[in-house]
Protein backbone atom coordinates (compact mmCIF):
# COMPACT_ATOMS: atom_id res chain seq x y z
CA UNK A 1 0.00 0.00 0.00
CA UNK A 2 2.84 2.42 -0.80
CA UNK A 3 1.54 5.95 -0.98
CA UNK A 4 -1.41 5.29 1.31
CA UNK A 5 -1.89 6.31 4.94
CA UNK A 6 -2.20 3.07 6.89
CA UNK A 7 -3.59 2.72 10.42
CA UNK A 8 -3.44 -0.01 13.04
CA UNK A 9 -5.18 0.09 16.41
CA UNK A 10 -2.92 -2.21 18.39
CA UNK A 11 -5.18 -2.01 21.44
CA UNK A 12 -8.51 -0.30 22.05
CA UNK A 13 -11.06 -1.57 19.52
CA UNK A 14 -12.98 -3.44 22.22
CA UNK A 15 -11.66 -2.15 25.54
CA UNK A 16 -11.22 1.03 27.54
CA UNK A 17 -7.59 1.50 28.47
CA UNK A 18 -4.30 0.48 26.96
CA UNK A 19 -4.88 2.76 23.98
CA UNK A 20 -2.30 2.48 21.21
CA UNK A 21 -2.54 3.45 17.52
CA UNK A 22 0.17 3.26 14.87
CA UNK A 23 0.14 5.21 11.60
CA UNK A 24 2.40 4.45 8.63
CA UNK A 25 3.04 6.37 5.43
CA UNK A 26 5.73 5.40 2.90
CA UNK A 27 7.82 3.60 5.51
CA UNK A 28 7.61 6.33 8.18
CA UNK A 29 5.59 5.82 11.33
CA UNK A 30 4.16 7.56 14.37
CA UNK A 31 2.41 6.07 17.41
CA UNK A 32 -0.49 7.74 19.20
CA UNK A 33 -0.69 6.90 22.93
CA UNK A 34 0.90 3.92 24.64
CA UNK A 35 -1.42 3.13 27.51
CA UNK A 36 -1.50 0.56 30.27
CA UNK A 37 -4.68 -1.57 30.15
CA UNK A 38 -7.11 -1.11 33.02
CA UNK A 39 -6.35 -3.29 36.05
CA UNK A 40 -3.00 -4.36 34.52
CA UNK A 41 0.41 -4.26 36.17
CA UNK A 42 3.26 -2.54 34.36
CA UNK A 43 5.73 -5.32 35.18
CA UNK A 44 3.45 -7.99 33.72
CA UNK A 45 2.39 -6.12 30.58
CA UNK A 46 4.35 -6.30 27.35
CA UNK A 47 4.58 -3.53 24.79
CA UNK A 48 2.32 -4.01 21.77
CA UNK A 49 3.91 -5.86 18.86
CA UNK A 50 5.12 -2.77 17.02
CA UNK A 51 8.45 -3.55 15.28
CA UNK A 52 9.51 0.11 15.04
CA UNK A 53 9.18 0.48 18.81
CA UNK A 54 11.35 -2.55 19.49
CA UNK A 55 14.11 -1.96 16.91
CA UNK A 56 15.86 1.33 16.13
CA UNK A 57 15.34 1.14 12.37
CA UNK A 58 14.67 4.87 12.05
CA UNK A 59 11.10 4.47 10.82
CA UNK A 60 9.45 5.62 14.07
CA UNK A 61 9.43 9.43 14.06
CA UNK A 62 7.83 9.97 17.46
CA UNK A 63 4.99 9.20 19.83
CA UNK A 64 2.00 11.48 20.40
CA UNK A 65 0.51 11.49 23.91
CA UNK A 66 -3.04 12.82 24.06
CA UNK A 67 -3.15 13.42 27.82
CA UNK A 68 -1.80 12.36 31.18
CA UNK A 69 -4.02 9.43 32.16
CA UNK A 70 -2.17 6.18 32.71
CA UNK A 71 -4.40 4.22 30.35
CA UNK A 72 -2.85 6.40 27.62
CA UNK A 73 0.77 6.72 28.82
CA UNK A 74 1.28 3.80 31.22
CA UNK A 75 3.60 1.74 28.97
CA UNK A 76 5.91 4.65 28.16
CA UNK A 77 8.45 3.51 30.79
CA UNK A 78 9.07 0.46 28.60
CA UNK A 79 9.70 2.55 25.51
CA UNK A 80 13.29 2.37 24.28
CA UNK A 81 15.36 5.52 24.76
CA UNK A 82 15.71 8.11 22.04
CA UNK A 83 12.07 8.20 20.92
CA UNK A 84 10.59 11.68 21.27
CA UNK A 85 7.29 11.85 23.16
CA UNK A 86 5.16 14.81 22.07
CA UNK A 87 2.72 16.02 24.72
CA UNK A 88 1.05 19.14 26.09
CA UNK A 89 3.25 21.48 28.11
CA UNK A 90 1.02 21.33 31.17
CA UNK A 91 0.69 17.56 30.89
CA UNK A 92 4.47 17.31 31.08
CA UNK A 93 4.56 19.65 34.07
CA UNK A 94 1.90 17.66 35.95
CA UNK A 95 3.58 14.33 35.20
CA UNK A 96 6.85 15.74 36.55
CA UNK A 97 5.15 17.06 39.70
CA UNK A 98 3.31 13.79 40.34
CA UNK A 99 6.18 11.40 39.54
CA UNK A 100 7.80 11.34 43.03
CA UNK A 101 4.46 10.71 44.72
CA UNK A 102 2.72 8.02 42.69
CA UNK A 103 3.72 4.38 42.14
CA UNK A 104 5.29 4.05 38.73
CA UNK A 105 5.46 7.82 38.28
CA UNK A 106 7.18 8.73 35.05
CA UNK A 107 8.48 11.68 33.05
CA UNK A 108 9.43 11.10 29.38
CA UNK A 109 13.19 11.73 29.08
CA UNK A 110 12.79 12.86 25.46
CA UNK A 111 9.77 15.15 25.77
CA UNK A 112 8.68 17.70 23.18
CA UNK A 113 5.78 20.02 24.07
CA UNK A 114 3.10 20.94 21.55
CA UNK A 115 0.41 23.63 21.81
CA UNK A 116 -3.28 23.90 21.02
CA UNK A 117 -3.96 24.40 17.30
CA UNK A 118 -0.27 24.89 16.48
CA UNK A 119 0.54 22.52 13.62
CA UNK A 120 3.85 20.66 13.54
CA UNK A 121 5.42 18.10 11.24
CA UNK A 122 6.98 14.71 11.91
CA UNK A 123 8.38 13.67 8.55
CA UNK A 124 5.42 13.25 6.18
CA UNK A 125 2.88 13.58 9.01
CA UNK A 126 1.31 16.97 9.69
CA UNK A 127 -0.24 17.11 13.18
CA UNK A 128 -2.59 19.68 14.70
CA UNK A 129 -3.49 19.22 18.40
CA UNK A 130 -6.93 20.36 19.57
CA UNK A 131 -7.43 21.07 23.29
CA UNK A 132 -10.58 19.36 24.55
CA UNK A 133 -12.80 19.03 27.62
CA UNK A 134 -11.90 15.96 29.70
CA UNK A 135 -11.36 15.07 33.35
CA UNK A 136 -7.67 14.80 32.52
CA UNK A 137 -6.19 18.29 32.42
CA UNK A 138 -4.57 19.45 29.17
CA UNK A 139 -6.18 16.73 27.03
CA UNK A 140 -6.04 16.82 23.22
CA UNK A 141 -7.37 15.24 20.07
CA UNK A 142 -5.23 15.19 16.92
CA UNK A 143 -5.79 15.99 13.28
CA UNK A 144 -3.17 13.93 11.44
CA UNK A 145 -2.53 14.44 7.72
CA UNK A 146 -0.32 12.44 5.37
CA UNK A 147 -0.41 11.69 1.63
CA UNK A 148 -3.47 13.85 1.12
CA UNK A 149 -5.52 11.88 3.68
CA UNK A 150 -6.91 13.30 6.93
CA UNK A 151 -7.44 11.32 10.14
CA UNK A 152 -8.80 12.64 13.43
CA UNK A 153 -8.08 10.90 16.73
CA UNK A 154 -10.63 12.03 19.32
CA UNK A 155 -8.62 11.15 22.41
CA UNK A 156 -10.82 11.30 25.52
CA UNK A 157 -13.55 13.94 25.31
CA UNK A 158 -16.63 15.22 27.06
CA UNK A 159 -18.99 18.18 26.85
CA UNK A 160 -20.14 18.54 30.46
CA UNK A 161 -16.96 19.58 32.29
CA UNK A 162 -15.56 22.94 33.29
CA UNK A 163 -14.02 23.30 29.85
CA UNK A 164 -17.25 22.49 28.00
CA UNK A 165 -16.73 25.67 25.98
CA UNK A 166 -13.80 23.92 24.27
CA UNK A 167 -16.13 21.12 23.17
CA UNK A 168 -18.70 23.59 21.85
CA UNK A 169 -15.98 25.62 20.11
CA UNK A 170 -14.80 22.48 18.37
CA UNK A 171 -18.30 21.54 17.20
CA UNK A 172 -18.81 24.97 15.65
CA UNK A 173 -15.67 24.75 13.52
CA UNK A 174 -14.32 21.19 13.44
CA UNK A 175 -11.64 20.00 11.03
CA UNK A 176 -13.23 19.27 7.66
CA UNK A 177 -12.87 16.56 5.01
CA UNK A 178 -12.04 13.86 7.56
CA UNK A 179 -11.40 10.49 5.95
CA UNK A 180 -11.17 8.51 9.21
CA UNK A 181 -12.39 9.43 12.67
CA UNK A 182 -11.11 7.29 15.54
CA UNK A 183 -13.72 8.12 18.19
CA UNK A 184 -13.90 7.03 21.79
CA UNK A 185 -17.07 5.46 23.21
CA UNK A 186 -16.35 5.04 26.90
CA UNK A 187 -19.91 5.83 27.99
CA UNK A 188 -21.59 3.25 25.76
CA UNK A 189 -22.97 0.45 27.90
CA UNK A 190 -23.02 2.72 30.93
CA UNK A 191 -25.80 5.08 29.85
CA UNK A 192 -28.87 4.73 27.68
CA UNK A 193 -28.80 6.93 24.59
CA UNK A 194 -31.23 9.42 26.19
CA UNK A 195 -29.41 9.69 29.55
CA UNK A 196 -26.99 12.48 30.40
CA UNK A 197 -24.06 12.74 32.77
CA UNK A 198 -24.21 15.42 35.46
CA UNK A 199 -22.23 18.57 34.71
CA UNK A 200 -19.40 19.79 36.91
CA UNK A 201 -21.65 22.70 37.93
CA UNK A 202 -24.23 20.20 39.16
CA UNK A 203 -21.50 18.31 41.02
CA UNK A 204 -20.43 21.59 42.64
CA UNK A 205 -23.99 22.23 43.83
CA UNK A 206 -24.29 18.73 45.30
CA UNK A 207 -20.97 19.19 47.10
CA UNK A 208 -22.23 22.52 48.44
CA UNK A 209 -25.32 20.84 49.90
CA UNK A 210 -23.12 18.34 51.74
CA UNK A 211 -20.81 21.05 53.04
CA UNK A 212 -23.71 23.12 54.34
CA UNK A 213 -25.31 20.26 56.25
CA UNK A 214 -22.03 18.91 57.71
CA UNK A 215 -20.99 20.27 61.09
CA UNK A 216 -17.42 18.94 60.94
CA UNK A 217 -14.80 18.53 58.25
CA UNK A 218 -15.84 17.44 54.74
CA UNK A 219 -13.48 14.89 53.20
CA UNK A 220 -13.48 14.54 49.42
CA UNK A 221 -11.76 11.49 47.95
CA UNK A 222 -10.91 12.50 44.40
CA UNK A 223 -7.90 12.49 42.13
CA UNK A 224 -5.76 15.58 42.52
CA UNK A 225 -5.11 15.33 38.79
CA UNK A 226 -8.84 15.70 38.06
CA UNK A 227 -8.40 19.46 38.05
CA UNK A 228 -12.01 20.14 37.09
CA UNK A 229 -13.17 18.26 40.18
CA UNK A 230 -10.72 20.08 42.43
CA UNK A 231 -12.10 23.37 41.11
CA UNK A 232 -15.64 22.15 41.83
CA UNK A 233 -14.61 21.25 45.38
CA UNK A 234 -12.92 24.62 45.87
CA UNK A 235 -15.86 26.61 44.51
CA UNK A 236 -18.31 24.71 46.73
CA UNK A 237 -16.00 25.23 49.72
CA UNK A 238 -15.77 28.95 49.07
CA UNK A 239 -19.54 29.26 48.70
CA UNK A 240 -20.00 27.44 52.02
CA UNK A 241 -17.45 29.63 53.82
CA UNK A 242 -14.85 26.87 54.13
CA UNK A 243 -11.17 26.66 53.26
CA UNK A 244 -9.72 23.85 51.15
CA UNK A 245 -6.91 21.67 52.54
CA UNK A 246 -4.63 19.64 50.28
CA UNK A 247 -1.63 17.41 50.90
CA UNK A 248 1.83 17.91 49.36
CA UNK A 249 1.03 15.76 46.33
CA UNK A 250 -2.11 17.71 45.45
CA UNK A 251 -0.32 20.99 46.16
CA UNK A 252 2.44 20.18 43.69
CA UNK A 253 -0.02 19.02 41.01
CA UNK A 254 -2.11 22.17 41.35
CA UNK A 255 0.95 24.39 41.11
CA UNK A 256 2.09 22.46 38.03
CA UNK A 257 -1.03 23.48 36.10
CA UNK A 258 0.56 26.93 35.78
CA UNK A 259 -2.92 28.37 35.34
CA UNK A 260 -4.05 31.47 37.22
CA UNK A 261 -7.66 30.31 37.55
CA UNK A 262 -6.72 27.02 39.25
CA UNK A 263 -6.72 27.18 43.10
CA UNK A 264 -3.36 26.37 44.68
CA UNK A 265 -1.54 27.00 47.99
CA UNK A 266 0.03 30.33 47.07
CA UNK A 267 -0.38 33.87 48.38
CA UNK A 268 -3.04 34.55 45.74
CA UNK A 269 -5.28 31.85 47.24
CA UNK A 270 -5.57 32.55 50.97
CA UNK A 271 -8.24 29.87 51.46
CA UNK A 272 -6.12 27.00 50.09
CA UNK A 273 -3.82 25.47 52.70
CA UNK A 274 -1.60 22.42 53.06
CA UNK A 275 -1.94 19.56 55.54
CA UNK A 276 0.82 16.96 55.35
CA UNK A 277 -0.09 13.59 56.93
CA UNK A 278 2.53 11.86 59.05
CA UNK A 279 3.17 9.11 56.49
CA UNK A 280 3.73 11.74 53.80
CA UNK A 281 6.18 13.63 56.00
CA UNK A 282 8.25 10.44 56.26
CA UNK A 283 7.88 9.85 52.54
CA UNK A 284 9.17 13.31 51.66
CA UNK A 285 12.27 12.74 53.77
CA UNK A 286 12.91 9.31 52.26
CA UNK A 287 12.62 10.78 48.74
CA UNK A 288 14.92 13.68 49.68
CA UNK A 289 12.27 16.19 48.63
CA UNK A 290 11.34 17.47 52.10
CA UNK A 291 12.62 20.90 51.06
CA UNK A 292 9.49 21.47 48.99
CA UNK A 293 7.61 21.89 52.29
CA UNK A 294 9.40 25.24 52.65
CA UNK A 295 7.36 26.55 49.72
CA UNK A 296 4.21 26.14 51.83
CA UNK A 297 5.48 28.41 54.62
CA UNK A 298 2.58 30.32 56.11
CA UNK A 299 0.11 28.03 54.35
CA UNK A 300 0.39 24.95 56.61
CA UNK A 301 -2.25 23.46 58.90
CA UNK A 302 -0.60 21.18 61.47
CA UNK A 303 -2.19 18.12 63.15
CA UNK A 304 -2.66 19.83 66.49
CA UNK A 305 -4.73 22.58 64.80
CA UNK A 306 -6.99 20.20 62.89
CA UNK A 307 -9.74 19.80 65.54
CA UNK A 308 -10.21 23.56 65.60
CA UNK A 309 -9.93 23.97 61.81
CA UNK A 310 -12.15 20.99 60.93
CA UNK A 311 -15.55 22.68 60.97
CA UNK A 312 -14.40 25.34 58.50
CA UNK A 313 -12.47 23.01 56.19
CA UNK A 314 -12.85 20.75 53.19
CA UNK A 315 -9.96 18.33 52.61
CA UNK A 316 -8.92 16.45 49.50
CA UNK A 317 -7.91 13.01 50.72
CA UNK A 318 -6.91 9.54 49.70
CA UNK A 319 -8.24 6.60 51.73
CA UNK A 320 -5.02 6.02 53.67
CA UNK A 321 -5.21 9.56 55.13
CA UNK A 322 -8.33 8.81 57.18
CA UNK A 323 -6.35 7.13 59.98
CA UNK A 324 -4.21 10.27 60.35
CA UNK A 325 -7.33 12.41 60.78
CA UNK A 326 -8.77 10.01 63.33
CA UNK A 327 -5.57 10.18 65.40
CA UNK A 328 -5.77 13.98 65.23
CA UNK A 329 -9.35 13.78 66.58
CA UNK A 330 -10.61 15.75 63.58
CA UNK A 331 -13.54 13.55 62.52
CA UNK A 332 -16.30 14.73 64.86
CA UNK A 333 -19.35 15.50 62.72
CA UNK A 334 -17.40 14.73 59.53
CA UNK A 335 -18.73 13.69 56.12
CA UNK A 336 -16.87 11.81 53.40
CA UNK A 337 -17.56 12.14 49.68
CA UNK A 338 -16.32 9.62 47.13
CA UNK A 339 -15.77 11.69 44.00
CA UNK A 340 -14.22 9.29 41.52
CA UNK A 341 -15.19 6.13 39.66
CA UNK A 342 -17.31 3.96 41.96
CA UNK A 343 -15.62 0.82 40.64
CA UNK A 344 -12.68 1.63 42.91
CA UNK A 345 -14.97 1.11 45.90
CA UNK A 346 -15.02 -2.60 45.08
CA UNK A 347 -11.24 -2.80 45.39
CA UNK A 348 -9.40 -3.32 48.65
CA UNK A 349 -8.58 0.32 49.34
CA UNK A 350 -12.16 1.42 48.63
CA UNK A 351 -13.66 -1.33 50.79
CA UNK A 352 -11.37 -0.41 53.69
CA UNK A 353 -12.17 3.28 53.29
CA UNK A 354 -15.92 2.67 53.55
CA UNK A 355 -15.42 0.47 56.58
CA UNK A 356 -13.17 3.06 58.25
CA UNK A 357 -15.84 5.71 57.67
CA UNK A 358 -18.45 3.45 59.23
CA UNK A 359 -16.30 2.75 62.28
CA UNK A 360 -15.58 6.47 62.74
CA UNK A 361 -19.28 7.39 62.27
CA UNK A 362 -18.41 9.47 59.20
CA UNK A 363 -21.31 9.90 56.77
CA UNK A 364 -20.43 8.54 53.33
CA UNK A 365 -21.85 9.38 49.89
CA UNK A 366 -20.87 9.30 46.21
CA UNK A 367 -20.85 12.53 44.21
CA UNK A 368 -19.24 12.02 40.82
CA UNK A 369 -19.65 12.44 37.10
CA UNK A 370 -17.83 10.90 34.16
CA UNK A 371 -14.74 12.23 32.46
CA UNK A 372 -16.15 11.04 29.13
CA UNK A 373 -18.86 12.24 26.77
CA UNK A 374 -22.34 10.80 27.12
CA UNK A 375 -23.98 9.24 24.03
CA UNK A 376 -25.76 12.45 23.04
CA UNK A 377 -22.55 14.46 23.02
CA UNK A 378 -20.80 11.67 21.13
CA UNK A 379 -23.53 11.90 18.51
CA UNK A 380 -23.08 15.67 18.29
CA UNK A 381 -19.34 15.19 17.90
CA UNK A 382 -19.71 12.59 15.15
CA UNK A 383 -22.31 14.65 13.30
CA UNK A 384 -20.07 17.73 13.38
CA UNK A 385 -17.08 15.78 12.07
CA UNK A 386 -18.96 14.21 9.13
CA UNK A 387 -16.16 11.66 8.69
CA UNK A 388 -16.23 9.33 5.72
CA UNK A 389 -15.37 6.47 8.09
CA UNK A 390 -15.92 6.34 11.87
CA UNK A 391 -13.88 3.70 13.67
CA UNK A 392 -14.74 2.79 17.31
CA UNK A 393 -11.93 2.98 19.87
CA UNK A 394 -11.61 3.17 23.67
CA UNK A 395 -14.87 1.31 24.27
CA UNK A 396 -16.18 -1.95 25.67
CA UNK A 397 -19.24 -1.69 23.41
CA UNK A 398 -18.13 -1.30 19.77
CA UNK A 399 -21.29 -3.11 18.68
CA UNK A 400 -23.41 -0.15 19.84
CA UNK A 401 -21.77 2.29 17.41
CA UNK A 402 -23.80 1.28 14.35
CA UNK A 403 -27.05 2.16 16.10
CA UNK A 404 -25.86 5.63 17.08
CA UNK A 405 -23.52 6.92 14.37
CA UNK A 406 -23.20 7.01 10.60
CA UNK A 407 -20.43 5.49 8.45
CA UNK A 408 -19.20 3.14 11.18
CA UNK A 409 -16.36 0.80 10.18
CA UNK A 410 -15.43 -1.82 12.78
CA UNK A 411 -11.88 -3.11 12.98
CA UNK A 412 -10.10 -5.42 15.42
CA UNK A 413 -6.88 -4.99 17.38
CA UNK A 414 -3.82 -5.52 15.22
CA UNK A 415 -5.66 -5.13 11.90
CA UNK A 416 -4.17 -2.68 9.39
CA UNK A 417 -6.52 -0.55 7.28
CA UNK A 418 -6.08 2.59 5.23
CA UNK A 419 -7.64 6.04 5.28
Amino acid sequence: MTGQLKICIHRGTREIGGSCVELEYEGKRIVVDLGLPLNAELEATELPNIPSIHSPDGSLLGLLLSHGHRDHWGLLPKLRSGINVHLGRRTLSIMAAAAPFVPGGYVPPSAVAYEDKKTFDLGPFRITPHLMDHSGFDAYGFLIEAGGRRLYYSGDIRGHGRKAALFERFLVAPPTDIDVLLMEGSSLGRLAAVERFETENEIENRLLETMRRTSGIVLVACSAQNIDRVVSVYRAAKRSGRQMLVDAYAAEVLKATDTKSIPKPTDEWSDVKVYIPQAQRRFLKEKNIAALVDTYKGRRVFPEALPEEAAKSVMLIRPWMLRDLALARALTGASAVWSQWDGYLKEEAGIKFQEACRVASVDFEIIHTSGHADPQDLQRFAEAMKAKKLVPIHTFQPDQFEGLFANVARVVDGEWFHA
